[in-house]
């Protein structure tokens, strides 16, 4: 089983509601691949670097996944190469050490939103 997680940036001129559209979207895709979504971080509207499409800002959004098929990342490059909302991705294969670090994160977030 393979261990991935995949990060990418909205345009910010989406509405709410095409955001979360856009986002069902891929995990719909993920879920049909038989991939097991593991954590989802919506990390909010951050400023870049540098400009991307002559913007500055953009929403940044998180999934963690496992999944057996070799060809999930395929799958998914090309439904994020033919969707114009998303300015850029990556995806990553996770070692070992940064499951355990993903892990760690993920409680570290979760005792945070419990003591807020």
């Amino acid at each position: 089983m393979n261990h991935y997680e995949t990060v990418f940036i909205l345009n910010p001129v989406l509405s709410e509601n095409q955001m979360k559209e856009t986002v069902q979207k891929f995990t719909k895709l993920l879920k049909e691949s038989k991939a097991k979504i593991i954590a989802e971080e919506h990390w909010g509207l951050k400023k870049m670097a540098y400009s991307i499409q002559n913007k500055k800002t953009g929403f940044y959004y998180l999934i963690e996944f496992t999944s057996d098929k070799k060809d999930i990342n395929d799958k998914l490059e090309l439904a994020y190469k033919r969707d114009e909302r998303l300015m850029r991705w990556l995806t990553v294969k996770l070692d070992k050490h940064a499951i355990l670090y993903a892990e760690s994160r993920r409680k570290r977030l979760n005792t945070n939103k419990e003591q807020a």
